[in-house]
């Protein structure tokens, strides 16, 4: 009787051990296969988008106006994270978005405004997008690619004006890192054009949010003047 109730418990920690097995399988290789091939599609329409339509409207400062929930409006490159990494910015941080891709926090400022340029990305599975955050260091660019208009962000550095970090960790609950100016009231006053990228810390958990900020560098250059891209994509 005690042999069979140990082989019975032994069966079920197995099975449970399997159980578990998949799951991570599923979270972390089914589902960046899902993202990765919704990016794809996502980044065809996009770019067919812009081809039709290459008026899209934009704000005098080279933001883009309103833009659907769930809709792609901008591409993301990270050169830190090597020349093919590349993804579709939709509007909305969702998990409906989130699972297709980077996504742009609704409140925050657009590309190229004064304000916070706040995006949030899974760190594990979905694509994981942002698996590699805090590898970036003071000074690597991110650049913003919209329909006519490049942007370069580059992580902020200890002489930032404002005293911002380059990275942070924060509860979940704190929201004042997308503020206008990061880590100042939600509705203070812009001291800069900035980029946030937030995402789960540490990995395979949500306990805390690692942030990363990068101050908007130079000037908005046209994609009609610079086809292939501006210098930071192919520095170093």
């Amino acid at each position: 009787m005690v042999r069979t109730g140990v082989r019975g418990v032994g069966q079920l920690l197995v099975t449970a051990g399997l159980v578990v097995l998949l799951f991570v399988v599923y979270e972390v290789w089914v589902t960046d296969l899902f993202s990765d091939r919704k990016q794809t599609e996502l980044s065809q329409e996009l770019r067919e988008d812009w081809t039709e339509d290459p008026t899209v409207p934009t704000l005098p400062d080279g933001g883009i106006s309103e833009v659907p929930l769930g809709q792609g409006f901008a591409f993301i490159r990270i050169p830190a994270f090597g020349e093919d990494y590349v993804k579709v910015v939709l509007e909305g941080t969702d998990e409906e978005e989130l699972v297709e891709g980077p996504g742009h926090y609704v409140d925050s400022a657009m590309p190229g405004e004064q304000g916070n340029f706040a995006l949030a990305g899974h760190r594990v599975g979905k694509g994981s997008p942002f698996l590699d955050l805090d590898q970036l260091q003071p000074g690597d660019p991110i650049v913003i690619e919209t329909a006519d208009t490049w942007f370069t962000y580059r992580v902020v550095g200890p002489d930032d004006p404002n005293g911002i970090p380059s990275q942070q960790i924060v509860l979940p609950s704190d929201v004042s890192v997308i503020a206008p100016t990061p880590n100042g009231p939600l509705d203070g006053p812009s001291s800069g054009a900035y980029l946030t990228l937030t995402t789960c810390h540490p990995k395979f958990s949500a306990r805390e949010r690692l942030i990363v900020h990068a101050v908007l560098d130079g000037e908005p250059v046209s994609k009609t003047d610079a086809p292939d891209g501006p210098p930071a994509l192919t520095e170093g």
